[in-house]
């Protein structure tokens, strides 16, 4: 299933204040019904400078790809990740997953 991008701010503030957020140990999820998939990032300067903050957004973009086939249904969805040591699309993916059967996403 392709997913689409979300790359307007409108959308970012729609998902900020009338989504749903589910939390896990690495990162929040804000989500929404939506007619088809997309996903966003949103990810602070706290986290570091830009080459850091690139390599996270690439590092969830990557978890999405392979856990979205186990969503049922589609959202909008923009993630959020917490301020780590260390982050891995291993850890992105357990915890997104994690979510996924919390939420019955």
């Amino acid at each position: 299933m392709k997913y689409y991008r979300l790359k307007k701010q409108a959308d970012f503030q729609k998902l900020f204040q009338k989504g749903k957020r589910a939390h896990a140990q690495a990162l929040s999820v804000l989500y929404r019904p939506a007619p088809k998939m997309t996903m966003g990032i949103s990810i602070g300067k706290k986290h570091g400078k830009s080459v850091r903050r690139n390599r996270i957004k690439r590092l969830l973009r990557e978890a999405f790809r392979a856990v979205q086939t186990e969503m049922t249904g589609t959202y909008a969805i923009v993630l959020v990740p917490k301020v780590a040591e260390e982050s891995s699309v291993a850890t992105f993916q357990k915890q997104l997953q994690w979510i996924i059967k919390k939420e019955k996403m």
